[in-house]
């Protein structure tokens, strides 16, 4: 968090908290008065001047507002609880490019993974089978290669995106609606609970006790594009909150990729109306690579595989041409391309996961077998 005073951190707390008063004009009063305690203590005149709206002037007196704030500075004395400033060195650097980027962002876990390469998944509440599977199986490779998956902790596509980084002991970033201390859905009170748990972050922009609104939710879909390099949309109606975060990414100059599925398929429309207006058909985890470039250090962790340890373990799990099968079916030329392997090496290791079960040849493409 930024060096700065218990009274000045007391008073962007509170110019936080007043009705009102977004990220645009809470920046515009700091840049007016040079601080946030000197913008609380300014004249209403002084805030009207501004364009301000009478509501947030009025509010500063509240008790409503200085108990939010006691509740806050409390909250921040509990372990692996944060907030960060968009004055903060550690305040991540693609989010603050954003012109309405969150002035503080209450995070509970690993602040650190912020700053990582991130990729977005988003997509319906009500998603089928088949797009949970995708969405399940490509978190998973992407997340065992090293990106952080970070989605909305949804019902759907982004709770399967959540558990799929899980499964690898790969981070994840959930972005929420709500305020930390009222998790939404309920039904994801544990998955949020193990995303803590196990090194990934809860983040939002909100006041801590901040409760379901349908109008907080579009509006946090920019802090989940903005924080990443790009953003995947699995499956998803015309109508979507999804295609809202991918127009975000887009006009945020991030990559947006979309995956197509079949036209009698309502939730491929908007995937479809995507691909439409320019956004990369992604059948494969390579497909998304070759979009980031200059981040394939960080693809799926077959391309760091030492030479000498391709043939061992290839009977467990997680061997590295598994997991990418596991996300999509591949030719075989396609998999040495995302492998970083010669074609020889790929035959020869798909040679011996044949034999032992774990993978399949079919319709000329491989194919991952549960294990």
């Amino acid at each position: 968090m930024s060096a700065i005073s218990p009274a000045e951190l007391e008073a962007r707390l509170r110019l936080h908290g007043l009705p009102e008063l977004g990220p645009r004009r809470l920046r515009k009063l700091i840049d007016a008065f040079g601080n946030a305690s000197s913008a609380l203590s300014a004249p209403a005149s002084a805030w009207r001047a501004l364009g301000l709206p009478a509501a947030s002037a009025e509010a500063r007196r509240s008790g409503d507002i200085r108990q939010q704030v006691g509740a806050a500075l409390a909250w921040l004395e509990q372990a692996d609880q944060h907030l960060l400033m968009w004055d903060d060195p550690g305040y991540p650097a693609l989010l603050a490019e954003l012109a309405d980027a969150p002035p503080l962002l209450f995070v509970a876990g690993d602040p650190g993974l912020l700053e990582r390469p991130q990729l977005a998944m988003v997509g319906s509440r009500r998603a089928s089978r088949p797009g949970l599977d995708n969405a399940h199986a490509f978190a998973r490779s992407l997340a065992g290669g090293g990106f952080v998956i970070t989605s909305g902790l949804a019902l759907g596509i982004d709770g399967a995106a959540h558990q799929g980084a899980l499964e690898v002991d790969g981070k994840t970033v959930a972005v929420l609606g709500t305020g930390l201390e009222r998790l939404y859905p309920q039904r994801h009170l544990r998955l949020a609970a193990e995303i803590r748990e196990r090194g990934g972050a809860l983040v939002s922009e909100l006041p801590l006790d901040c409760p379901p609104q349908a109008s907080n939710f579009p509006r946090r879909n920019r802090i989940i594009s903005g924080l990443s390099l790009g953003v995947l949309v699995v499956e998803a109606s015309p109508a979507s909150g999804s295609l809202i975060t991918a127009r975000l990414a887009a006009e945020q100059g991030r990559e947006v990729y979309a995956i197509p599925g079949s036209i009698h398929h309502p939730g491929a429309r908007g995937c479809h109306q995507l691909i439409r207006e320019g956004a990369i058909l992604v059948e494969s985890v390579e497909h998304i690579l070759e979009a980031l470039r200059g981040w394939q250090q960080l693809g799926p962790a077959s391309a760091t595989v030492p030479a000498g340890t391709k043939q061992q373990g290839q009977a467990e799990a997680q061997h590295p041409l598994v997991q990418l099968l596991h996300a999509a079916p591949h030719s075989s030329e396609a998999l040495a391309v995302a492998s970083g392997w010669s074609l020889p090496e790929v035959l020869a290791a798909l040679t011996e996961l044949e034999l032992d079960g774990q993978v399949a040849c079919e319709g000329g493409r491989w194919v991952g077998r549960a294990g």
